[in-house]
């Protein structure tokens, strides 16, 4: 895309403001992992009134940023989460509602909840402490594929009706693309 994703536009806003206000919708606490884009990702996390932490070490990757979120999870005092991405649109409320509600009524069997649309697995997904735990200790050079895969038997995939649970932007076409999903 040549830019941040995650300020990409998106209704009125941008694709991390719609993703705090659709977590807000669900959840009392939404953390927001930033990296060298910190300084302008920072102004949309104080208006939404979530909370930033600080990825110093970004170029270690998606898994490493991650971690640091399901650290300030536990510290926190949480022992689940709702995880998505900032660089996509987010679902609708109803989406991430079922997915909560499925997580929470799944038994203590489940550690995940991963939404699927039309066979693809997407996010967000709700992780219990079980799950937190093992993509904590998984190696640093881990990613959250492998972390998940190890841990099916403990996995949820939850069949949603919602595209945007697998939305991926790339390129400005996708995102002129998603533009014409319903809200």
């Amino acid at each position: 895309m040549g830019r941040d994703k995650a300020l990409l536009p998106w209704r009125g806003g941008t694709f991390l403001s719609w993703a705090i206000r659709t977590l807000q919708a669900v959840t009392e606490l939404v953390i927001v992992v930033a990296g060298a884009n910190e300084e302008n990702l920072a102004p949309i996390v104080n208006a939404e009134a979530a909370f930033l932490v600080r990825n110093s070490d970004s170029a270690q990757g998606q898994f490493s940023s991650l971690r640091i979120g399901l650290r300030s999870v536990l510290d926190r005092g949480r022992d689940a989460a709702i995880v998505t991405l900032v660089d996509r649109p987010a679902p609708a409320v109803e989406t991430v509602e079922t997915i909560r509600n499925a997580f929470v009524n799944a038994g203590e069997n489940i550690w995940a909840v991963v939404p699927e649309y039309e066979g693809k697995h997407g996010h967000p997904v709700a992780i219990g402490r079980e799950m937190i735990e093992a993509f904590l200790r998984a190696p640093a050079s881990s990613c959250a594929r492998d972390v998940e895969h190890a841990n099916q038997a403990h996995i949820l995939y939850l069949k949603v009706d919602d595209p945007l649970v697998v939305a991926n932007v790339d390129t400005p076409e996708d995102l002129q693309r998603i533009q014409g999903q319903p809200v």
